[in-house]
């Protein structure tokens, strides 16, 4: 099955957009587009208030592994490059964030907790790095 979203013609620049449209629509007060050295959108970082307090958020997109899945999916060579990866990976993005907000407007989930990973933290990682990094993930089972 090939990759979801893989035929997309839009361009990063305009996912990204909508996705800070969707943001803000759901009460975040700031958004922030991150670039690499290259001019790539590599994060969308956005603050929401919950409970009296601004909360940070970021939401990276990486297009290289997204490169990868689509060589493997031996597709053709236009749906191969890393400017269509890029296009590729923010829509992904994009999707799973109204998928989020959706489940969010049932109150299935609160919006901190759908985007708790995503939380930005005291020394400027995303919560889910922190909890990586220190260990407390329970290891891999067999």
């Amino acid at each position: 099955m090939p990759l979801l979203n893989y035929t997309t013609a839009i361009s990063a620049d305009k996912t990204v957009n909508e996705i800070q449209r969707i943001l803000a629509a759901h009460g975040a007060k700031a958004v922030l587009n991150e670039y690499d050295n290259n001019g790539y959108i590599v994060a969308v970082s956005f603050k929401i208030e919950l409970g009296g307090r601004m909360l940070g958020f970021r939401l990276p997109s990486d297009w290289r592994p997204v490169q990868q899945v689509l060589e493997k999916q031996r597709l053709t060579r236009k749906y191969l490059t890393q400017e269509h990866a890029l296009k590729v990976a923010w829509r992904i993005v994009k999707d799973w964030v109204e998928a989020q907000m959706a489940i969010g407007e049932t109150r299935m989930v609160s919006f901190d907790q759908v985007f708790l990973p995503y939380a930005i933290t005291k020394d400027g990682t995303t919560l889910y790095e922190h909890v990586k990094k220190s260990g407390l993930l329970l290891p891999p089972t067999r």
